[in-house]
């Protein structure tokens, strides 16, 4: 269907707009794309197949959906702002391997619905999107921890965030979401992108990140959702010492305090360390000593 006029000009995006009487809506984090180009090679970065399943997250008026669309097998597109649902049908009623879901993606069982939406749901499957800024971190977070195996993740999002996903240990932008990203895939930052590829343009400048899935770690732990919570504990108070951040989130009675000491000692891991300069395969071992101490039987 390349003979279909593309969305992404500020032209036709603005047309549409008016056609449909939309606003963007700022509590959305909406920003619609006008860069052919930039869409391209978002679609580049995550080597689309005729083979390949896609899920896209925040379709807007469908610019990065139609070049997807023509790429993919099929592609599944989630839009919380039912406004945007009639316009959709709209612009991707050219392409019959489309299929919109007006839901809240952090409010779905994505297992549950790559299987009732996609024809053939063993396909390959990559998320490809231009992620809501304002949830960036949830979204990427509950995409991770589904368990899902996706081939390639590509995500634009604003540029200080994808600086937290290929931070080295120790450095300021180092946190629980680079480390949920690490354990799973590896980050990639494939390329940059102004604000003045947006209508209406953002406060800030934007990243294409792509990520790939990683090697198995050699240490596995024995419960991924509290290793997770063990991410988050770990830098609830950055400034704070693991110690102070373990004990406020587990507690402070004596009992408590000697399991955590134990476990510490267990893992070789200092209490009076912050988390910034633990490392991924720290973080795993010193969950399982948590694990294999009791502490998390609270």
């Amino acid at each position: 269907m390349t003979d279909v006029p593309d969305i992404a000009t500020p032209v036709r995006t603005q047309a549409i707009m008016n056609q449909y009487g939309i606003n963007t809506k700022k509590s959305l984090g909406q920003n619609f794309l006008t860069d052919i180009n930039i869409l391209k090679n978002i679609v580049a970065a995550g080597d689309v197949q005729p083979t390949d399943n896609v899920i896209e997250i925040g379709p807007g008026i469908g610019a990065l959906t139609e070049q997807l669309a023509r790429q993919a097998k099929q592609v599944v597109a989630f839009e919380i702002d039912e406004r945007l649902i009639p316009v959709l049908d709209h612009t991707m009623s050219p392409y019959d391997n489309v299929k919109i879901v007006n839901q809240d993606i952090l409010n779905v069982n994505l297992a549950e619905e790559i299987q009732a939406n996609f024809d053939d749901p063993d396909a390959p499957l990559k998320l490809v999107a231009n992620l809501p800024y304002y949830i960036t971190t949830p979204i990427l977070m509950q995409v991770l921890q589904s368990g899902i195996a996706f081939d390639d993740i590509v995500v634009m999002m604003q540029k200080e965030v994808a600086d937290r996903l290929s931070a080295e240990t120790g450095t300021k932008d180092y946190g629980a979401l680079t480390l949920a990203v690490n354990y799973r895939m590896q980050a990639h930052l494939a390329f940059n992108v102004s604000r003045t590829a947006f209508v209406p343009n953002p406060n800030v400048d934007s990243a294409i990140v792509t990520l790939t899935p990683r090697e198995p770690l050699k240490v596995q732990p024995k419960d991924e959702k509290k290793l997770f919570q063990l991410f988050k504990i770990g830098f609830a108070m950055r400034r704070k010492t693991l110690w102070n951040n373990l004990i406020t989130a587990f507690g402070k009675d004596d009992t408590m305090k000697e399991k955590l000491t134990n476990a510490l000692e267990s893992a070789d891991i200092s209490p009076k360390i912050r988390a910034e300069k633990l490392t991924l395969e720290d973080f795993i071992r010193l969950h399982n000593a948590l694990f294999d101490a009791g502490v998390y039987n609270v």
